[in-house]
C-alpha cells in the first residue's frame, strides 16, 4: 500500500502552530532533518499518519532562532540538540538543551561550516 506524501512550505512564524495542529490530529513525529544549502539551511520535520506522510519545510537563514517543538512531541529535543550541536543553528526552548555537548565532535558545527 502506498500513501500520500505532501511538503509544504511554512515560515518560522507557521511551524509551532502547524505541529500543534498535526499532533491534535494524531500524527506522530517520524524525523527532523537538517541540510546545509549554500549560507542557509533547510529544516524538515516529517509526519506520518494512516500512511500519510507530510513534510514541513523552512528554508532559513543560518543566523534565525527556531523555537523548539519539544514541548509538543518531547523526543523533538533529540533531533533539535543534533541540529545544533552539528549545524550551529539557535534552537530555543528545548525541553533539555545539552548545550553542545550532545556529541563530542573534532570540528565544533562541522555540517553548519562546510
Amino acid at each position: 500500500m502506498r500513501g500520500k506524501q505532501e511538503i509544504k512550505n511554512i515560515t518560522l512564524d507557521e511551524l509551532v502552530g502547524n505541529v500543534k495542529e498535526l499532533s491534535s490530529k494524531g500524527y506522530r513525529l517520524v524525523q527532523i532533518s537538517c541540510t546545509k544549502l549554500g549560507e542557509n539551511f533547510q529544516l524538515n520535520y516529517s509526519f506520518d499518519k494512516d500512511y500519510e506522510f507530510l513534510n514541513l519545510r523552512l528554508d532559513i537563514t543560518a543566523d534565525a532562532k527556531v523555537q523548539s517543538v519539544s514541548d509538543v512531541y518531547w523526543s523533538a529535543l533529540m533531533y533539535e540538540n543534533e541540529i545544533h550541536d552539528l549545524f550551529g543553528l539557535n534552537i530555543e526552548g528545548m525541553a533539555i538543551d545539552f548545550k553542545g555537548n550532545l556529541y563530542k565532535t573534532a570540528v565544533k558545527t562541522p555540517f553548519g561550516s562546510c
